[in-house]
């Protein structure tokens, strides 16, 4: 059975930090990224990751503020968060495909997802 389990989501200050996690067991794959949805908006990519700490692709909201990794030996991916602002308030989902996807963005391009994390960014 193939499960994504997010972790590492909570409040932080604006300026603040967080690391989350996505723990993935029973596969591994070859195309993993983090998804984030505010309240009333649609999912929208936010960061992905080819390989076993290959390639790695930002949105431009998020580009130089958050580093994407992954530890293959833990089956695990993480989402360094600096800088974070009010506005990336959000559940932040994981996602993952066994495949090599070719647009990264597009949320229906991943066959996994995990349960999602909270991050909250106060001003």
């Amino acid at each position: 059975q193939v499960q994504l389990v997010e972790t590492g989501g909570g409040l932080v200050q604006a300026g603040g930090s967080l690391r989350l996690s996505c723990a993935a067991s029973g596969r591994t794959f070859s195309t993993m990224g983090w998804f984030r949805q505010a309240p009333g908006k649609e999912r929208e990519f936010v960061a992905a990751i080819r390989g076993s700490g290959g390639a790695t692709y930002y949105a431009d909201s998020v580009k130089g503020r958050f580093t994407i990794s992954r530890n293959s030996a833990k089956n695990t991916m993480y989402l360094q968060m600096n800088s974070l602002k009010p506005e990336d308030t959000a559940v932040y989902y994981c996602a993952a495909d066994p495949s090599f996807v070719a647009n990264l963005p597009r949320a229906r391009a991943y066959k996994y997802w995990g349960q999602g994390t909270q991050v909250t960014v106060s001003s």
